[in-house]
């Protein structure tokens, strides 16, 4: 679009695609040069320093040295997507952190002048698709001055490619006016460009995952929960040191074990309304979706792993779900056709194992190893997955729970930390 709009103002231009690996989740770059006399441009290579814009549909791409490298802090400008959208590594690495403000602080670093906003999110609610993003941050950096051809030079472009020309083009003028008036944008879209994450509220993470229970199981099994995060807490911070790192450990450990995802819980998800309201939002015909399974009494097994191997299931199985969900009472009894897998009989023992492990971390708690209690009480939320993976993640953690409770017991037995 920037190529096509350039030469209908009437101005030379280059644009070279550096698609890489993009198909295997690589990066990619289209370097896009403008000029009034063809004679300056020489090379379609941005050089090192040369650019005077960048437009990052990708913070992580943005923020690398392939981006930075090619801009001077003293011309360059940029104009970036503040969506936090994880790399291919996160599908290996869950624990992963997005590294925000890092990636922040170098493109700054790297411009004169540089605009963080969340077009994706934009795009989403004013659109009602997230495709318009890139186009509406080419509108944001043309509102900003940023661009050295004209609307109706744009305008003409997205004409000319023939594509939802009329999406495009309101996609670019919600750009122009996401640059103009932000607080009016904001509050048509239901978010402030600039908020940042409310600081995290422990009592109330407590509260939501007691009400969660109470939807998984009943009251009695969410005040289960309940009554051994108050054991936790109020034996720590009888410590003195002002610290809950142990009660926030445990509250996400406990409930991730004691919400395991088995069939009924499934069921309730697929057939809940938030769900079933979901799928009407995104998709056009939801009644043809179709839902991929590997449902442990109904599978076969792979001859060569011996894992369960995942079957399609039609639209049907919505209604299905809906019938299996009102029978969770079952969860657990010797009536559950489903609880007695090798899978959830080990689910249900780890539970009743955690609840052990945390009496004897209390047993024993003191200031001195208060952190190491709490790395161990956070082992619960690397058991993640189904199925074998999960499996293979539970011995692993059970292995790490060992060491780590011998360095517990005897300070001299003390493990390396985790990388």
């Amino acid at each position: 679009l920037l190529g096509m709009a350039a030469h209908v103002d009437g101005k030379a231009v280059t644009v070279l695609d550096v698609a890489g690996l993009a198909q295997k989740n690589g990066a990619v770059y289209a370097h896009v040069r403008i000029a009034d006399d063809p004679d300056d441009l020489n090379a379609v290579r941005i050089a090192a320093g040369g650019a005077d814009l960048l437009v990052g549909a990708d913070m992580v791409t943005s923020g690398g040295f392939e981006t930075l490298a090619k801009m001077d802090p003293g011309r360059a400008s940029a104009v970036v997507n503040a969506r936090r959208t994880m790399t291919a590594e996160f599908t290996n690495l869950p624990d992963l952190d997005y590294p925000d403000d890092d990636l922040r602080q170098a493109i700054a670093g790297a411009s004169k002048q540089a605009d963080f906003v969340d077009v994706t999110h934009l795009a989403k609610r004013l659109m009602g698709d997230s495709i318009a993003a890139n186009i509406m941050l080419l509108g944001f950096a043309y509102q900003k001055g940023l661009l050295p051809i004209s609307a109706a030079a744009i305008d003409r472009a997205i004409e000319l490619n023939g594509v939802a020309v009329d999406f495009n083009k309101q996609a670019f003028i919600w750009g122009r006016r996401a640059a103009h008036d932000p607080a009016a944008v904001e509050k048509l879209a239901g978010l402030r460009m600039d908020e940042t994450p409310d600081a995290f509220d422990l009592d109330a993470f407590i509260d939501r995952r007691i009400q969660d229970l109470t939807a998984y199981q009943n009251a009695a099994y969410a005040a289960r929960y309940k009554q051994t995060i108050d054991k936790v807490r109020a034996k720590e911070q009888a410590l003195g040191l002002g610290s809950l790192d142990l009660t926030e450990a445990a509250a996400r450990s406990l409930f991730k074990l004691m919400a395991y995802k088995d069939e009924y819980e499934v069921a309730r998800l697929y057939s809940g309304p938030r769900f079933r309201r979901s799928l009407h939002q995104t998709f056009r015909n939801p009644e043809k979706l179709t839902v991929h399974l590997a449902p442990p009494l109904l599978s076969a097994k792979d001859p060569r792993t011996g894992h369960l191997i995942k079957k399609e299931f039609g639209p049907w199985i919505f209604w299905a779900f809906g019938l299996l969900s009102g029978f969770k009472g079952l969860r657990g009894t010797a009536l559950d056709p489903f609880g007695h897998t090798e899978e959830r009989k080990m689910e249900r023992a780890l539970i009743g194992e955690y609840e052990a492990t945390l009496d004897a971390l209390l047993a024993g708690l003191t200031s001195d190893n208060l952190a190491l209690a709490a790395e161990i009480a956070a082992l619960p939320q690397t058991m993640r997955g189904f199925g074998h993976i999960k499996t293979a993640n539970v011995e692993k953690a059970k292995a790490r729970e060992a060491d780590l409770m011998a360095g517990f017991k005897d300070p001299a037995k003390a493990p390396q930390a985790a990388e």
